[in-house]
């Protein structure tokens, strides 16, 4: 009976310590999501004040252009050397209806800053106008002097001459805005007027495929429609963290994918507008590509982040700084290079001529290297192009385990491929089918600058160093090409030599 009342008691002893540490673990929790949802902000019951206040400081933009416009029949499309052409030419041209002139307009949004002098819109909106006017809340028309414009950011700054001081917004930190956050947008959709939508957003960092390497667009599913563009997008506290600029639509109408341009950029672009009429962009005189788990493994990075240097223009900041082709670019300017995508940004932000430090990654471990940022020239951007070694042996090796022939690149060569005079090192002449280097894009016309971020020169350089590659027993190997995209580098997988398969199939 002793032994059954001590195992009861014990066993209730233990059910209790079972429950306390629950209970304490539940009050964890609680406590826990407490604490998340008290800093989650709440969506508020009306927009109604926000939007009372913001209203003003929106602006509908109209544009007009003078375009010339043909009238009457055209001259029929004739055989060359018709008996018929001369007759009907000085027939239709005599009796041809005066061309008229018409005008088109069109219609946006933009918002208000500055003290009520300038306003910000989208480029789209007013290119080529020949007139624009902002329309104001209270439909007070002003006519807009364009200030300046920038393509690439797709921004425009107008200035105009109030009558009396207008209300104004202000930028946020756009860095701050998480995906989740409630945003309204402010536009003139359709040109019905002022309009508020309210939504989230959805999304940071994309790329919508238009070419810009300057934004990062925000994509929110607050209802964005054509009119809309130029209109701000803001934040809870009234401040501007986008610009919106484009939809995703299969049918023109929104579909609850909008994209605005971050308020950090837009402020960047603005001020420089402003200050210069134009924008001034730092350059770094590199080019790049993303770096990928392969490459990553391959140059010993514990993560796929960064941006790698494929090439660097002579003569620009980089060279003279001594970065080199193969170096990651890990941080700039004290910014994080998240994606090779973020580093364009980072550096056309940055002032022109700033001293700026510049952490890479190289021979797999960090170095630290002083760059003075210069200006952006596109013309610069053409000159990124680079050639490797130099060799005097004419002779063809087969790499097995990569799956190419190589040759040196001789004059018959560069005829054959369409290469440039000076070109000089490796070329591939033949991929095999199915094999790790078609796998990778490789074909006949490549030039192999570099293997495992050592130049070559010569075919047999290149054998050797594939085989000191599975002598190490790693997996794949770096290549640097140079093609017609410009200088690349491939991770390719190391296979087993053909000879080999046959024996084992």
């Amino acid at each position: 009976m002793n032994f059954i009342h001590t195992y009861n008691v014990q066993n209730r002893n233990r059910r209790s310590l079972i429950a306390m540490r629950l209970t304490a673990l539940v009050l964890v929790v609680t406590v826990g999501l407490s604490s998340v949802v008290a800093n989650a902000k709440s969506a508020p019951d009306s927009f109604a004040d926000l939007a009372e206040k913001l209203l003003p400081a929106v602006v509908n933009i109209s544009t007009s252009q003078t375009v010339e416009g043909r009238g009457g029949v055209q001259i029929p499309q004739l055989p060359p050397g018709s008996p018929f052409q001369d007759f009907f030419k000085d027939f239709f041209e005599k009796n041809r209806p005066q061309e008229r002139k018409r005008s088109v307009t069109s219609l946006g949004s933009g918002f208000i800053i500055r003290n009520g002098e300038y306003v910000v819109t989208n480029n789209h909106v007013i290119q080529d106008a020949d007139e624009i006017t902002v329309i104001l809340q209270d439909n007070t028309r002003l006519k807009a002097e364009l200030v300046g414009r920038d393509q690439k950011t797709d921004l425009a700054v107008l200035k105009i001459k109030p009558k009396e001081h207008l209300p104004a917004v202000k930028f946020g930190n756009s860095d701050k805005s998480r995906v989740g956050d409630w945003v309204i947008a402010i536009g003139n959709p359709f040109g019905l007027g002022g309009s508020v939508t309210a939504g989230i957003i959805s999304a940071r960092g994309r790329n919508i495929g238009n070419g810009a390497n300057y934004t990062d667009f925000i994509q929110t599913d607050a209802s964005i429609n054509r009119g809309n563009s130029g209109g701000p997008m803001f934040n809870l506290g009234g401040e501007v963290v986008g610009v919106n600029t484009a939809i995703y639509s299969p049918t023109g109408g929104s579909v609850g994918i909008g994209f605005s341009i971050p308020s950090n950029t837009v402020r960047t672009v603005v001020n420089q507008l402003i200050k210069h009429g134009e924008v001034k962009r730092g350059w770094l005189g590199v080019r790049i590509q993303k770096v990928t788990d392969e490459i990553a493994e391959s140059l010993g990075l514990k993560e796929s982040s960064g941006a790698l240097v494929a090439d660097v223009v002579a003569g620009g900041p980089a060279e003279k700084s001594k970065i080199k082709t193969g170096d990651v670019v890990l941080r700039f300017d004290g910014k994080k290079v998240k994606t090779m995508r973020h580093l364009p940004r980072i550096v056309a932000e940055t002032d022109i001529d700033k001293p700026v430090k510049v952490i890479l990654w190289r021979n797999k471990k960090e170095i630290s290297v002083d760059v003075q940022v210069g200006e952006l020239d596109e013309e610069k951007i053409k000159l990124a192009s680079k050639s490797g070694g130099s060799g005097s042996k004419k002779n063809n090796v087969v790499v097995d385990n990569l799956g190419i022939v190589l040759s040196l690149a001789t004059p018959e060569l560069k005829k054959r491929f369409k290469l440039d005079e000076k070109t000089k090192g490796v070329v591939v002449t033949n991929v095999e089918r199915d094999s790790a280097a078609a796998e990778k894009g490789l074909r006949p016309g490549d030039v192999i600058v570099e293997v495992t971020q050592e130049e070559v020169s010569h075919p047999a350089q290149v054998l050797d160093k594939v085989k000191a590659a599975v002598a190490a027993g790693r997996k794949s190997v770096l290549l640097l090409l140079e093609g017609q995209g410009g200088l690349r580098f491939v991770v390719v997988k190391i296979g087993k030599p053909a000879k080999d398969k046959k024996k084992k199939g």
